[in-house]
């Protein structure tokens, strides 16, 4: 298991353009990962559970992976949730 902490920079938090990237991304990988924010988590390959969150610009969050390209998973999707 992997897990990173990081700031949302992007001025319109996570929106739907943004979620719908990471889900493409996050498909690609086989490992099971999730996003946590205000003690909720939910599955990054699930456009309405990243929505459901309201992540706004500022917000602490953290990716959590599991399985065998967890690291990978976690590299690709950290510098999109930056931006």
């Amino acid at each position: 298991m992997k897990t990173v902490s990081m700031i949302v920079e992007n001025t319109s938090g996570i929106d739907a353009a943004m979620a719908q990237k990471i889900v493409q991304k996050a498909s690609e990988f086989e490992a099971d990962i999730a996003l946590k924010y205000l003690n909720k988590e939910v599955d990054l390959k699930s456009i309405l559970g990243i929505m459901s969150l309201a992540v706004l610009e500022g917000a602490r969050v953290e990716i959590e992976a599991r399985g065998v390209d967890a690291e990978e998973a976690i590299a690709a999707l950290q510098s999109m949730v930056v931006r």
